[in-house]
């Protein structure tokens, strides 16, 4: 597979949060406003990006070496919750302002299972350091262009018409929905 393979194919056909629905919470829970998304996509995208390529070092020089493949996911989460608290420290520092708006959904970075899946994903197909790095890239471009799509749609719906059985919740599930069959047709697209 080519680099740009795994980055499309991440970031668009396999998008985490439309196509296998990981990382739903924070997409839900902070795609209320587009500043708020960017910001967590940004904080999503530095956790994955540099998780990929941490973990993939792990995997393939400490781990396999040593016989110890059974403690990826314990390593991993480790790796994933230690570069969380990082981007908190840093946004708490340089950023209060979207430290408080992310509120409760930064430390939920930590259990974001579409942060842990890419890492895993990326062990389960074999890819080299360089195409796990890739394809956390693109599997963080995928959450960041997804959760900031939502917000925009999202902000739109609050001064749109809305019949009230379907304001708030209804409609932000209908929209995600809407937004994963449009992702499905990026399948489509061969190389």
């Amino acid at each position: 597979m080519s680099l740009f393979t795994i980055l499309f194919t991440a970031a668009l056909v396999n998008n985490f949060v439309l196509s296998q629905f990981l990382g739903i919470c924070p997409f839900l829970g902070v795609s209320k406003k587009v500043e708020t998304a960017a910001g967590m996509g940004g904080a999503v995208l530095f956790v994955i990006t540099l998780s990929s390529a941490i973990t993939s070092v792990l995997y393939n020089f400490l781990l396999v070496p040593n016989d110890l493949q059974y403690l990826n996911t314990i390593v991993f989460i480790m790796v994933i919750a230690a570069l969380v608290q990082f981007v908190e420290m840093v946004l708490k520092k340089m950023m209060p302002s979207l430290y408080k708006s992310l509120g409760v959904y930064l430390p939920l970075i930590t259990t974001n299972c579409a942060v842990l899946g890419v890492a895993l994903l990326s062990v389960q197909n074999d890819y080299t350091i360089i195409e796990s790095i890739v394809n956390g890239v693109g599997a963080s471009i995928g959450f960041f262009l997804a959760i900031v799509l939502m917000a925009g749609i999202r902000e739109k719906l609050e001064t749109s018409n809305i019949p009230e059985p379907f304001k708030g919740t209804p409609i932000t599930l209908i929209t995600a929905g809407l937004m994963a069959i449009a992702f499905c047709g990026f399948g489509g697209v061969g190389f």
